[in-house]
C-alpha cells in the first residue's frame, strides 16, 4: 500500500550478494542453525521458540552456548515444565550469560506451562497466538512463524534492522514495531521471509566485523555501491583502510564508480 523506495531493489540486491557467503553470527548461531532436528516437530519448533526468547539483548554465540547447555540439560516441553528435574534455580544458572536471565526464566516456565496445557505440548500454530505468550512480541513471533512453522505472515524487525532502513530511509520510524509496518506496506511479500536473516546478518557483518565487511566490500561486483552502503550504516572505510594497508584499493574502488 506504500510506495517503494527509489532504487530499492539495486541495494537488495547487493546486499545478497555481499551475504552470499553466509558467515556472520547470525548463519552460524542463529534459531535455525542450533535446533536439534532428530527429536520429531513438536521438540524442534519449541527449541526455536526457546532460542528466540533467549536470544533478547543477548549475541547470538551466546544463545547458541546457552541452547547447547539446554539441550544436554533436555530442552523439551516436559523436561522444562517439569519442577524437580528443572527448578527455576537451574534454568536461571543455565541462562547464566544471557541478558535479562531472571526474566527469561519466568518467561520460559510460564511458556512452556502454557503450551503443555493449552496447545498439547506444542508451540501455537500462528504468530497472532504466539503473541499471546509471556515474553513475545511481534518480532520474535513472526520469526518463529517463519523457522518453526514454515509461513510468513509478517516481518520480524530488530533493531539492526529498525536503524539499517531509516538510515536508507527505506522507512522514517521511531520504534522496531513501525519499521515492520512500513516495511510490509511496500516489500513484496516472496522477500517478507529472508528480509530479516538477510539484513541482520548484514548488520552484525558491519558492525562486529568490519574488517571483513570492508574486504567483501572492495571484492563484490560493485565494489563502490558497497563501500557508500556501508558507510551510510556507520562503518568508518577510510580507518579500516588504513588499518589494512588499503588505501590504495579503496582510492581505486571510488574511482571506478565514476
Amino acid at each position: 500500500s506504500l510506495k517503494p523506495p527509489k532504487d530499492w531493489k539495486q541495494i537488495y540486491s547487493l546486499v545478497t550478494e555481499l551475504r552470499s557467503d553466509k558467515s556472520a553470527p547470525v548463519d552460524s548461531f542463529g534459531a535455525s542453525s542450533i535446533i536439534q532436528t532428530d527429536r520429531g516437530g513438536a521438540v524442534f519448533r519449541y527449541q526455536v521458540l526457546i532460542a528466540l526468547m533467549l536470544s533478547s539483548q543477548t549475541k547470538d554465540a551466546t544463545v547458541g552456548e546457552t541452547m547447547r547447555k539446554l539441550q544436554q540439560h533436555g530442552l523439551d516441553v516436559d523436561t522444562i515444565r517439569n519442577d524437580t528435574k528443572t527448578s527455576h534455580e537451574t534454568l536461571t544458572r543455565l541462562f547464566y550469560k544471557c541478558g535479562f536471565r531472571n526474566n527469561k526464566t519466568k518467561y520460559i516456565k510460564e511458556t512452556t506451562e502454557i503450551i503443555a496445557t493449552n496447545y498439547g505440548g506444542d508451540i501455537p500454530s500462528t504468530a497472532e497466538e504466539l503473541m499471546t505468550l509471556p515474553g513475545i512480541g511481534p518480532k520474535m513471533a513472526f520469526i518463529i512463524e517463519n523457522v518453526a512453522l514454515n509461513t510468513t505472515t509478517g516481518i520480524g524487525v530488530d533493531t539492526h534492522m529498525h536503524r539499517i532502513f531509516n538510515a536508507l530511509q527505506w522507512v522514517d520510524s521511531k520504534t522496531p514495531e513501525k519499521t515492520r509496518q512500513q516495511l510490509e506496506g511496500w516489500l513484496p511479500r516472496e522477500k517478507w521471509g529472508e528480509v530479516n536473516y538477510l539484513w541482520v546478518g548484514f548488520g552484525q557483518e558491519v558492525q562486529q566485523q568490519k574488517d571483513k565487511s570492508f574486504r567483501k566490500a572492495l571484492a563484490c561486483t560493485r565494489p563502490a555501491e558497497a563501500i557508500q552502503l556501508m558507510t551510510l550504516i556507520g562503518l568508518d572505510c577510510e580507518k579500516v583502510a588504513v588499518k589494512l594497508g588499503l588505501e590504495l584499493e579503496l582510492k581505486q574502488a571510488m574511482e571506478s564508480n565514476f
